[in-house]
């Protein structure tokens, strides 16, 4: 398979998981603010997925374009990323729809857990088709920023059981810190 075909199929998957979060949003019942209170939490959810969505999709984008050899394991390790991204609309839904609950809280940051081990799992496949001195090895060194957003999600789950506000902030915070394209594979790309 080429690398145009899974970068299309991972773009399709993740354009469908967009258009089915929202959909699940609801039209506010009435014309004023009190209406519009009823889906604040269904809106920022959404919002916050959205924006992890796009950073995937982003620095999905900016990894397979420092790629030039994809192999069976870099498929299945793609497909698994992908599996754990399609979870998002159902845990998006299950937050906006508990009113930031303890466990749906928790389950939305194991969804964000794996989905970064997922990443993470597909970028060693990655590195290990284009060899240790490959650009996107190169770029990545030891990917302390991936390391650190995964030991983020790992403290936020039992602490959602704590106050799920302050799991919200680690995701919010993650998001953040992944909001700009990765520029480690930028300026290798542009070298």
């Amino acid at each position: 398979m080429s690398k145009g075909r899974l970068e299309a199929f991972s773009d399709g998957v993740i354009a469908i998981v967009i258009t089915i979060m929202v959909l699940e949003l609801k039209i506010p019942h009435g014309a004023d603010w009190a209406a519009l209170r009823t889906v604040i939490p269904a809106l920022l959810t959404y919002m916050l997925s959205f924006v992890f969505l796009g950073i995937y999709w982003n620095n999905h984008h900016h990894m397979l374009h420092a790629t030039h050899r994809i192999n069976g394991r870099v498929l299945w390790a793609n497909l698994h990323l992908l599996f754990w991204l399609s979870l998002t609309p159902v845990v998006t839904a299950w937050v906006a729809d508990s009113y930031f609950a303890s466990l749906p809280t928790a389950v939305y940051g194991a969804v964000l857990l794996l989905a970064a081990v997922a990443y993470q799992i597909l970028q060693t496949a990655i590195v290990a088709a284009q060899g240790p001195t490959s650009t996107l090895a190169t770029a990545v060194g030891s990917d302390l920023k991936g390391k650190l957003s995964t030991a983020l999600y790992l403290a936020s789950i039992p602490l959602a059981f704590a106050n799920q506000w302050i799991s919200i902030g680690i995701y919010v915070l993650v998001a953040l810190m992944w909001l700009i394209p990765d520029p480690r594979i930028e300026s290798r790309l542009n070298q």
